[in-house]
């Protein structure tokens, strides 16, 4: 089946902290010039849209916030959605505060009056905040994380992602999430092909990460493409029971997969 979309993952696909990754704008282009519709997913789950159009246009790339999704984002939706105008007790940090309140929830800070936890990366994870989560979560109160990234990207190496701070929480009370939402989740897939509005057999996921990246593609039906300026290298590869259907060396390659 003819592609028709493509997914491309932000941090170790397009940039590597602020720096461009060599091949991403030839890549980029590649998918404009064959006409896909094209979505920029980030498993960051402290940043909406706009962050990436400003942060990408320093680089002279020109993205629309509409096509783009986040962990963040994803969460805010789907929490909106199925638990309209419920309390959060959050383990996160300010700005994904913000997205959930955006979206029409109300954050607490008291474990007693919420009525949703949810746990995400936070830099400035406190005792106490961590300790509030035990008796919120002895209520049986639905469960959630952002993400399972338990490292990401750091200026000098990996440092603790949403992962580490949910098995913190899950370590605390005893419980796992119910659902972590970003990617490779269901939810995750069906939001990024319904903003797409393609199928998922014409669509193909680009990114550095075999665990979220291809594994979503993988479980949803996409085509997948792994690139090799990122987290994962050929040794991960190797070890690994997921299976990208291409390896790239960068995004720049994208063209093999096009025309196939």
């Amino acid at each position: 089946m003819t592609t028709r979309a493509a997914i491309v993952d932000v941090d170790g696909t397009i940039v590597r902290s602020e720096e461009l990754i060599p091949g991403a704008v030839e890549g980029l282009r590649a998918i404009e010039e064959r006409g896909l519709s094209r979505l920029l997913f980030s498993n960051n789950p402290t940043r909406a849209g706009d962050h990436y159009v400003e942060r990408l246009a320093a680089h002279g790339l020109e993205i629309d916030p509409a096509d783009v999704l986040t962990s963040g984002t994803v969460t805010a939706a789907h929490l909106a959605e199925h638990h309209p105008g419920t309390a959060v007790y959050l383990v996160g940090e300010d700005r994904l505060e913000r997205l959930l309140e955006e979206a029409g929830l109300r954050v607490t800070d008291d474990p007693e009056r919420a009525g949703i936890v949810v746990g995400s990366i936070d830099r400035d994870l406190s005792y106490d905040t961590l300790a509030g989560a035990i008796p919120a979560l002895e209520r049986d109160l639905p469960f959630y994380g952002t993400d399972p990234d338990t490292t990401i990207p750091g200026s000098g190496g990996p440092v603790p992602g949403s992962g580490a701070i949910l098995a913190a929480i899950a370590a605390v009370a005893g419980r796992e999430p119910d659902a972590v939402l970003g990617k490779p989740s269901a939810v995750a897939a069906e939001a990024a092909l319904e903003t797409l509005g393609t199928d998922p057999a014409e669509t193909v996921v680009v990114g550095d990460r075999l665990d979220t990246d291809v594994a979503l593609g993988e479980a949803a039906g996409m085509q997948t493409a792994l690139v090799l300026t990122g987290i994962t290298d050929r040794d991960d590869l190797a070890e690994s029971d997921v299976e990208p259907d291409y390896v790239l060396e960068s995004l720049g390659e994208i063209e093999r997969v096009l025309e196939e």
